[in-house]
């Protein structure tokens, strides 16, 4: 399930407006597929939308669809690769490619040093446009948790397979070049009171956020996209 040129990703995040302003936050009255995940600590600080769209990938679909859909991942989770393979194609199918929401991932690294290797294998893709490729390569050839399936042997190899420049991709990884934004993309997930992977928050067009915990199945993320596109 790769993702194409025609869901149309935008080439960044300056689409998306960045302002400082307080959120309302809702929690899902689901059952949690993997943690119950934490209330927003409560705080003086302001969350911004910098919080949901800084440090993050490129954005997936198109830059002015009305709904943003925040992940918090690990491409070593379990729950994550669940939503990839169970739920994620009927919401690029039925709200991505229709212009509907556009997506934004962003690293949570929880597990261990290959979550972060292969974090960082994919913003070195995004430097020759191929940022969701990677990502779709690397939860397509998940195989556990700290088992060396993401060891750089194999990192190399996704590199390989989608085609990239292999030494400008080496050189990258080589010089951890986004190792301080993997780094800030954790600390933002901290500050939202993340304990777990993966955590969602659909950002309406009334900038009202809803907080979604684990690998929901498709119908929670449906009835939250209508809702908010009803708007």
């Amino acid at each position: 399930m790769l993702h194409g040129p025609s869901l149309g990703i935008g080439a960044g995040i300056a689409a998306v407006s960045i302002f400082a302003a307080f959120f309302a936050f809702n929690m899902i009255d689901t059952q949690e597929v993997e943690l119950t995940p934490a209330d927003i600590p409560e705080s003086n600080e302001e969350i911004t939308m910098e919080v949901f769209t800084a440090n993050g990938s490129p954005i997936l679909g198109d830059p002015n669809a009305p709904v943003l859909m925040v992940e918090f991942g690990d491409y070593q989770c379990f729950f994550c690769n669940k939503f990839f393979h169970d739920t994620e194609d009927d919401i690029l199918k039925n709200y991505v490619e229709t212009g509907k929401v556009k997506i934004i991932f962003k690293d949570f690294t929880i597990i261990g040093p290959d979550s972060v290797n292969a974090a960082h294998g994919a913003h070195c893709a995004n430097e020759q446009g191929k940022f969701w490729q990677y990502h779709d390569i690397l939860y397509n050839n998940w195989d556990g948790e700290n088992n060396g399936w993401a060891g750089s042997e194999n990192l190399l190899n996704f590199a390989t397979q989608i085609e990239l420049d292999i030494d400008q991709w080496s050189e990258c990884m080589l010089d951890a070049k986004y190792q301080q934004k993997i780094i800030s993309s954790n600390s933002d997930a901290k500050s939202l009171g993340l304990t777990g992977t993966p955590a969602f928050f659909v950002i309406g067009p009334d900038a009202k956020v809803t907080k979604i915990g684990g690998a929901q199945p498709y119908d929670v993320f449906q009835r939250i996209f209508d809702t908010e596109l009803a708007k």
